[in-house]
C-alpha cells in the first residue's frame, strides 16, 4: 500500500531545467517558457509567442526591466493586468 493519500498525485519530480512555470496570459496554462531573446517567452501549449513590455498594456503603468526580469508572475502593480504583450 501507497502512503500517498487518496485523490492526491505523487510528486512527479519536476525538472528544474526551465525554472519556475509561468501563465501564459492567452490559453491560461502554466507553459510559459522564455525564449533566448531577453524579454520574449512562448507558450509551449498554445504556441503564443510573448513580449516583456516595460509599461503595462492595459494601465500604461511604467516598471522596470530589471525588478520584472526575475519576478515569477510579471503582472501590473497598479491594475494586475500582464505584462506581457502578445508577439
Amino acid at each position: 500500500m501507497s502512503d500517498v493519500p487518496a485523490g492526491s498525485k505523487p510528486d512527479s519530480g519536476k525538472s528544474e531545467m526551465f525554472g519556475p512555470e509561468r501563465t501564459c496570459p492567452s490559453c491560461g496554462e502554466p507553459w510559459l517558457r522564455p525564449t533566448q531573446l531577453a524579454g520574449r517567452y512562448r507558450c509551449v501549449n498554445c504556441l503564443v509567442r510573448f513580449q516583456l513590455m516595460a509599461y503595462c498594456p492595459n494601465c500604461g503603468e511604467h516598471s522596470t526591466m530589471v525588478r520584472m526580469r526575475d519576478s515569477e508572475d510579471m503582472v501590473c502593480v497598479r491594475c494586475g493586468g500582464s505584462m506581457l504583450k502578445p508577439v
